[in-house]
């Protein structure tokens, strides 16, 4: 499997080439020169355990990594000991148990995506992340230096999948004082000497263009050693199409359904990095009839299926919300989406978002068909308030007695406008509630109860430097500290 740039560039280059790097050198992002079919696999993998399917499906990918090696990564990454934040009603040796809220003329779904050790779903891929970045260091005799930015969970899971790793050093942007406390302390209460925060004064849109911005500046980039582990890292996307693989085989078992009928799958959207392995996994031919990229406040993505305007918002335009994890006006994996809507046409893309850089916007609607062409790929939208995170909440409790977080009911709310009578719909759990205790107590008057492991977790000393939205003070304190 060799790999080109939505952009152009092109050396032909593999896996384990690529996933040390981050954007391409064009400032585009990395992507496979062609999807692999898995619709006559699916099967042959209907009784794998989760590890052993992420490793069917990585080794697609990840060829030039030998199988036993591979096989190996996968089965230390994906155990129950690793995602044992279960419900009660939940076998952590799952990994992402599927729940049948309803089943009548219509059928609900849950993915629970959120038992790992940060109780968000980006630790399904940030887990084999760090055991990959491990072993492919180790194999080159390289040191890494991550830089990275979070608007809630990626940076946790980035750091608890890299703490303590000799070769790794963590550089962590977040946006000062817009996550929940639980978020933030997840974060900062880690001592590990290889883990660094970074508390930028500003939106989380600001640290990923300051990311963006070291990653364009080569000579910066290699002098430091400087790599990335936000979705723009396809090893994130890669490891991410397991659970929709997973998800889809889970719900065929479950109901009574045969391999070929179609399932949809409502998706909370901030980076478009989750609803973008969906999608790969679709062109894949897993059979995934709709795909609803959910949004909050902050609605770009939702106005942009819908009137074929990608217009990314200011900071002063950027709402803070009670789904924080998607308080993002920049999808940054929306690339690779438009790559595949131009039919991989580098030259198109690249014009598109050069100009995207200067102005912040697309125009999609020039051509009429494009809601047919959205349609075409199964993308539609949704957009949520915190008025309907609340109700959502609520009437989750109220119905199955399950508890969920503010950006999972985002995802509930998109599930019930698309959801059909013959197609089931699975909406991919996105944290614990646990992680946002006062949106939690504002919808039903108490607060979740949390694991032993994480009380009085925002009572730790932190670890943080608070800095300017400031490139070169940025770059000041990596080279500082590298």
């Amino acid at each position: 499997m060799k790999y080109y740039s939505t952009r152009g560039f092109d050396k032909n280059e593999s896996f384990t080439d690529i996933i040390l790097e981050g954007l391409a050198p064009d400032g585009g992002l990395y992507m496979p020169k062609t999807y692999p079919n898995i619709i006559n696999k699916l099967n042959l993998w209907q009784d794998l355990t989760y590890n052993e399917l992420a490793f069917e499906v990585l080794q697609l990918f990840c060829d030039d990594i030998p199988t036993q090696d591979l096989k190996d990564i996968c089965d230390r990454t994906y155990t129950a000991n690793t995602y044992k934040y279960t419900r009660s009603n939940e076998a952590a040796h799952e990994i992402t148990p599927l729940t049948i809220l309803e089943h009548s003329n219509k059928t609900l779904c849950l993915l629970a995506l959120s038992n790992g050790p940060t109780l968000a779903f980006k630790d399904m891929a940030m887990q084999f992340l760090g055991n990959l970045f491990d072993y492919v260091l180790d194999k080159k005799q390289q040191k890494l230096n991550i830089l990275g930015a979070t608007s809630g969970d990626t940076g946790s899971a980035a750091e608890y999948a890299m703490r303590n790793k000799d070769n790794i050093k963590v550089f962590m942007l977040s946006p000062h004082n817009k996550m929940s406390p639980f978020q933030q302390a997840q974060m900062f209460s880690l001592m590990d000497k290889n883990i660094f925060n970074i508390a930028i004064e500003g939106f989380f849109d600001n640290c990923q263009d300051i990311v963006k911005a070291v990653s364009n500046d080569r000579e910066f980039k290699t002098i430091n050693q400087i790599g990335t582990v936000n979705s723009i890292n396809w090893a994130r996307i890669v490891a991410q199409i397991v659970y929709y693989v997973k998800g889809y085989l889970n719900a065929i078992k479950q109901l009574n359904l045969k391999i070929g009928d179609k399932v949809s799958f409502s998706v909370p959207s901030g980076n478009f990095g989750n609803i973008c392995a969906g999608h790969i996994a679709k062109q894949m031919g897993l059979p995934i009839d709709k795909l609803i990229a959910c949004t909050n406040e902050n609605d770009v993505l939702d106005i942009t299926f819908k009137t074929g305007k990608y217009i990314a918002r200011s900071e002063k335009q950027t709402e803070q919300t009670s789904s924080p994890s998607m308080d993002i006006s920049k999808a940054s994996n929306f690339e690779r989406f438009v790559f595949d809507y131009n039919k991989q046409n580098t030259a198109k893309t690249k014009q598109q978002f050069e100009e995207f850089s200067k102005t912040n916007y697309i125009d999609f609607s020039i051509n009429q068909d494009y809601i047919e062409n959205f349609d075409k790929f199964g993308f539609v939208s949704s957009k949520s308030t915190h008025a309907h995170r609340l109700d959502i909440i609520r009437d989750v409790y109220k119905r199955y007695n399950i508890i969920i977080d503010p950006h999972t009911a985002d995802g509930v709310k998109g599930a019930r406008e698309y959801m059909n009578d013959n197609i089931p719909m699975i909406v991919l759990e996105t944290a614990q509630a646990s992680k946002f205790e006062s949106v939690i107590q504002s919808a039903l008057g108490f607060i979740p109860q949390r694991h032993s492991d994480f009380m009085e977790i925002e009572n730790k000393a932190k670890n943080l430097t608070v800095l300017d939205n400031d490139l070169d003070k940025v770059k000041g304190f990596i080279q500082k500290y590298v």
